[in-house]
């Protein structure tokens, strides 16, 4: 690693790029470090120095923050006011086995999104409004503390998941939701692959409001569990639950979770702790139709993963793959062939995520697109180059 960049401010952030000669790789506290393809970069632009918490007004629920900002200030601050962020952000430290405080721009930047994705949307959909610096030194605004109807490119859309390939983030402002009274789990033991996708998608086609929906197969003689989560007023999740048994008719032994044992069990789940180990596998996110669950891993029996769970009642499923010839990228590529769907290698040793496509690949009309976007907030190709796609 070359020299690190470490501004203090915006302003010094906009001083800082316009004298770059070299392209740099973006980092808040490196806890995803092991992400994304080789960064053709020497140079590190670090946002550890643009930290705190900028506006909050509970009232409002809303809250703007430096990129620098460790999620967990945020997540504290947010729970003495019984407030939460709504879209559950993972923390990926025990994947990639690294230290540090997870940051809010790296939050934003990937558009870390957990569990309740299901039933609050993505990051990108609570965030409001961003403050970010480009390619040519140039401090931009979008959005604000007020959602409102405008024409044009959505910048916050855009630059929420970019992977700091555009820009270097530098505060963002994002609404948050009143913390749930209770909080409880139904756990529905021993189904297959197949039935368990068929409850949840039941179930969440349901009036009872699920806010985490997961399958986690038997493993290692421990049976299978199906999960479902209730939130809300303690009267209004103890009648859902009971609603809810009565509504699946009871498809297998079933139990009710909740303390520490629910909290446990979702960030869990969110954390994608379930395919972590061995951690030198390689561990894959694929995004298909829920019902299509299944039918990728039957797809994939000639090179089956060692772990899987289905999340977002099945539209996303994690595998841990051994790490042998391409780590599995041929083969889940081809089983998402007809379905629809897209693969996202997060973990994998240096030599793997510089041989196979990391991204799924984009038609050459996208790319297009994409290669467009970048010139256009990053002539000089600085940020992360090479992070998604090569020549990006």
């Amino acid at each position: 690693m070359g020299h690190v960049f470490t501004p203090q401010s915006e302003s010094e952030a906009a001083d800082v790029i316009r004298g770059l000669t070299a392209p740099v790789s973006i980092r808040g506290s490196s806890t995803r470090s092991g992400f994304g393809r080789h960064v053709e970069a020497d140079d590190v632009l670090s946002t550890r120095g643009l930290d705190g918490i900028v506006f909050y007004e509970p009232a409002e629920m809303m809250m703007s923050v430096h990129a620098g900002t460790p999620v967990s200030l945020v997540e504290q601050t947010l729970e003495e006011k019984g407030q939460m962020l709504p879209f559950e952000p993972g923390d990926h430290r025990r994947l990639y086995g690294t230290n540090g405080e997870p940051t809010f721009g790296a939050v934003a930047a990937a558009n870390i999104s957990g569990p309740r994705r299901i039933q609050a949307g993505a990051a990108r959909d609570s965030i409001v409004g961003l403050r970010f610096v480009n390619g040519r030194g140039e401090i931009i605004k979008s959005g604000g503390r007020v959602m409102k109807n405008v024409t044009g490119l959505d910048l916050v859309k855009l630059y929420c998941g970019s992977y700091g390939s555009l820009g270097i983030l530098t505060e963002i402002t994002f609404k948050v939701l009143p913390r749930p009274e209770r909080v409880w789990t139904l756990v529905l033991d021993g189904l297959g692959d197949s039935e368990a996708i068929k409850a949840l998608t039941a179930a969440m086609g349901s009036p009872f409001e699920i806010s985490g929906a997961a399958h986690l197969p038997a493993h290692g003689g421990a049976p299978s569990r199906t999960l479902l989560r209730l939130e809300g007023m303690a009267a209004s999740v103890r009648d859902r639950m009971t609603a809810l048994q009565t509504f699946l008719a009871d498809p297998a032994p079933s139990r009710v979770v909740d303390g520490e044992e629910t909290i446990s069990l979702w960030r869990d789940v969110r954390d994608g702790a379930f395919v972590a180990m061995p951690s030198g596998n390689a561990v894959w996110r694929v995004s298909v139709k829920p019902t299509d669950g299944p039918t990728l891993i039957a797809a994939l029996s000639n090179a089956p993963p060692e772990r899987y769970l289905f999340d977002w009642s099945g539209g996303l499923v994690w595998l841990s793959m051994p790490i042998t010839g391409d780590a599995g990228a041929a083969a889940i590529r081809a089983a998402l062939t007809g379905l629809g769907g897209h693969a996202t290698l997060i973990r994998a040793p240096d030599d793997i995520r510089r041989s196979v496509d990391v991204f799924q690949p984009l038609p050459e009309a996208l790319m297009k697109i994409a290669a467009g976007l970048k010139h256009s907030s990053d002539p000089r190709r600085l940020f992360n180059p090479g992070i998604m796609y090569p020549g990006i």
